[in-house]
């Protein structure tokens, strides 16, 4: 930019999905519109959604039920879902040729199950809006007066590239972007290789914004104890887990989970670690896993019985695979006490009760939560106080607006925070190409 001024109706700080949805609607309507990221491609994190799937929304809920589900925060997010809620997400998606499918628990993704599909059609839609997208590009200040923005330094981070057909970087040192209005969608913290390292947070901050401290949310938990390991790679489905504090349980899930070297990982345990981060503040954690949920402890102990007479002949080791994964197999002799060449046709009362309980009460020890570097999404950021619900405009600057993970909103694994994205980043597009410059 050979530190020259460049002006522009809205410009989009953050090229993730909520940056890319709010910059491709402003050029939409019409806005001459700026794009700003500062890795040499787009949607970085995008692309190891759902395990590079892209898991885009959730759809098994209405709007009320979606709301119901991400907590008490979530009427912020009425207005913006009632616009762009799941249902218009897999119409834009189709019209633009990704085909969807929905699968177990409403998660939609591509039938190509490639999140780089995805990300393919939001770059098409960003050309068709002729959105000028900067790469490797940093904010290096932003001009503030009186209650406006009133421009953005910038300077490059590495070598400049042209990138996908439509975008351009100009080849300089540093340079200054004018526009009428600002979306902020730099992200959170959560997974920072990909970009996101909270320099939002510090930009919000300085214009006078409160942050809500950020933590990582949807992330594993480390166990104290050490026998996780031996069933590292075992994934269970259809199992409970729950969080108990001082006798009491505090909440539960119910369908898959993982154990790592570490403790334990999969979409329910990522769904209790936000509480579990909050209870670990109070006091000692346990996660009791229930590997029997279908039956209770009365139908269990019968069902007990009934295998200790037809294997009558098996020792307890080999009996236990009709029970179990192989990789729980030494771990539930270890926590038993029972002797693994005993036959199951000796086994005392007293002792075929104590393994129903360990099969429906798996105690674990939760120690902490996992970083940023592993959590899926951030909770915490930019207070909803200070944020429009309707046009998502900044209340403390006139001209600035939010969308996505900066935003201190966020939801359970199943598609609800890319939706979180997309509804927001089509409202703050929508609303900041309103007014325009130009």
């Amino acid at each position: 930019m050979d530190k020259t001024k460049e002006q522009f109706d809205v410009v989009v700080i953050g090229g993730g999905p909520a940056g890319m949805l709010a910059a491709g609607r402003a050029g939409e309507l019409g806005a001459k519109v700026a794009l700003l990221e500062k890795n040499d491609s787009l949607g970085r994190k995008l692309l190891i959604t759902g395990k590079g799937r892209c898991n885009i929304t959730q759809a098994e809920f209405n709007d009320q039920e979606f709301i119901k589900t991400l907590g008490k925060r979530s009427k912020f997010l009425f207005s913006s879902l009632a616009v762009f809620g799941p249902a218009e997400v897999i119409e834009f998606f189709e019209k633009r040729g990704l085909k969807t499918k929905t699968e177990r628990g409403g998660r939609v993704f591509p039938v190509s199950d490639r999140a780089r599909d995805v990300l393919k059609v939001l770059e098409k839609y960003l050309k068709e809006s002729k959105v000028k997208i900067f790469y490797n590009v940093e904010i290096k200040n932003i001009k503030f007066e009186e209650g406006n923005i009133k421009s953005v330094s910038l300077h490059p981070v590495k070598s400049p590239r042209s990138g996908v057909a439509g975008s351009e970087f100009n080849r300089v040192k540093e340079g200054e972007v004018i526009a009428r209005n600002y979306i902020l969608c730099t992200g959170g913290k959560a997974y920072p290789a990909t970009g996101s390292t909270g320099d939002g947070y510090q930009w919000a901050k300085q214009l006078g914004h409160t942050i809500v401290n950020p933590m990582p949310a949807l992330v594993p938990l480390k166990i104290k104890e050490t026998w996780p390991q031996e069933a590292q790679g075992l994934s269970l489905k259809n199992v409970g887990a729950s969080l108990w504090q001082n006798g009491k349980k505090q909440t539960q899930r119910f369908g898959e989970m993982l154990f790592t070297h570490f403790g334990v990982s999969g979409p329910i345990i990522l769904d209790l670690s936000q509480e579990a981060g909050e209870l670990l503040k109070k006091g000692s954690v346990e996660l009791n896993i229930d590997l029997k949920p279908a039956l209770n402890a009365e139908k269990l102990d019968e069902r007990l019985k009934r295998d200790c007479q037809i294997f009558s002949n098996k020792n307890f080791r080999n009996y236990l695979p009709e029970l179990l994964p192989q990789k729980l197999i030494n771990p539930i002799i270890e926590l038993s006490g029972i002797v693994p060449d005993r036959k199951i046709n000796s086994l005392r009362k007293e002792e075929r009760k104590a393994l129903a309980k360990i099969l429906k009460n798996l105690k674990l020890t939760v120690t902490q939560l996992l970083g940023f570097d592993q959590a899926i999404v951030t909770s915490g950021g930019v207070a909803l106080k200070e944020i429009d619900s309707k046009t998502l405009r900044s209340k403390i600057v006139s001209n600035l607006f939010f969308a996505g993970e900066i935003i201190d909103l966020d939801g359970p694994t199943g598609g609800y925070n890319l939706q979180i994205c997309w509804s927001t980043g089509y409202a703050a597009g929508s609303y900041a190409a309103q007014d325009r410059m130009v």
